[in-house]
């Protein structure tokens, strides 16, 4: 049953923000909607220009944004990221955004409804893993990166947070949503490995990937515009259902530390290697997540590394980690806490 306004008999208006730089909170999202649609009606924003998957789903509002784009040595390109940085278009579109018509809104990490709200002074939940990986019990570097860490706290400010991490690190922090098409899926294993890692550039994984031969890897390439085979390995470019299928059915996963990603690899049972983007401070707390999980990681894709690359396609320890099915809940939780005006 909808939920109705306290102040009218109107159904509850529900705005669900969404950043779109990463696959990850596009990924959760499709769960997440459905979920939303039982309380009230909802409208989807998503900003962002580096994102590579579809939504199943309508979005009223896109926005440019303000995305980290991807370099291709291992970390975020500064010179690309200032570059297409369009601050009178944040600015308009901050302005513009119509937070006020809405009974609520729930923000997925996303800059513009999150500071249009700071601005109408108008109440902003957050539903994201970055609330998550800020939470003091949450794992940290020893060495903080103080820019990184200001930059994550203020991107998208909220005023409550409901967040997801590799464990429940505190309240309100919730294990991580696996999508039911993963769920859905019966993991295999056929002997290869599948790879994602979005801050290196094809040539690059091709060099230091093919020192091991005895390996066939699926690599999914955020620069990939054609296929490419050489000898064990096949890059191909991002695909929702090739990707989920690579992965339920390889032995191990080689990926960027981002969030959802890991986690899906842990709740399939497979072996599990990040290397966590350069200068980036959520991914250098999400790799020590993982590894607190029983993943492995290594700092670069380099030559120094392919002793633990090495030692972890021989040795590596598959992960089965059993992930309940939370979604429906932490949605209830929130909309009892935050849903009714």
């Amino acid at each position: 049953m909808l939920y109705l306004c306290k102040k009218s008999d109107e159904i509850l208006k529900i705005l669900f923000a969404i950043q779109g730089t990463g696959n990850g909170h596009l990924s959760r999202a499709r769960d997440v909607y459905p979920e939303l649609t039982k309380y009230g009606e909802v409208d989807v924003v998503v900003s962002g220009i580096q994102a590579d998957v579809d939504t199943p789903f309508p979005v009223k509002y896109r926005y440019y944004g303000m995305s980290f784009i991807f370099g291709k040595l291992g970390g975020v390109d500064i010179w690309d990221t200032t570059r297409k940085l369009n601050l009178r278009a944040l600015i308009r579109d901050i302005k513009e955004c119509p937070v006020d018509q809405y009974d609520i809104v729930i923000n997925d990490f996303e800059p513009v409804t999150a500071w249009a709200c700071r601005i109408k002074k108008k109440a902003c939940i957050s539903l994201s893993h970055q609330c998550a990986v800020l939470h003091p019990n949450a794992p940290h570097p020893e060495s903080t990166d103080w820019m990184g860490y200001t930059v994550l706290k203020n991107y998208a400010p909220v005023t409550a947070a409901y967040g997801f991490h590799f464990k429940e690190y505190g309240e309100n922090i919730f294990t991580p949503v696996i999508r039911g098409e993963i769920r859905a899926t019966k993991p295999t294993d056929k002997g290869h490995y599948t790879v994602y890692l979005p801050a290196y550039d094809d040539e690059k994984i091709l060099k230091h990937l093919s020192h091991f031969p005895e390996v066939k890897w699926e690599v999914f390439s955020k620069h990939n515009k054609q296929p490419i085979k050489a000898g064990n390995i096949h890059i191909q470019k991002i695909e929702n259902r090739a990707f989920i299928d690579s992965m339920a059915s390889g032995t191990g996963v080689l990926c960027g530390a981002g969030f959802e990603g890991p986690a899906e690899a842990m709740y399939l049972g497979k072996k599990v290697l990040v290397i966590p983007m350069l200068v980036q401070y959520e991914q250098q707390c999400n790799a020590l997540g993982a590894v607190s999980m029983g993943a492995t990681m290594v700092k670069t894709l380099e030559e120094k590394h392919y002793d633990v690359i090495g030692d972890w396609l021989k040795n590596g320890k598959h992960l089965k980690v059993d992930y309940p099915d939370i979604t429906s809940d932490v949605i209830a939780k929130l909309m009892r806490e935050h849903g009714k005006n």
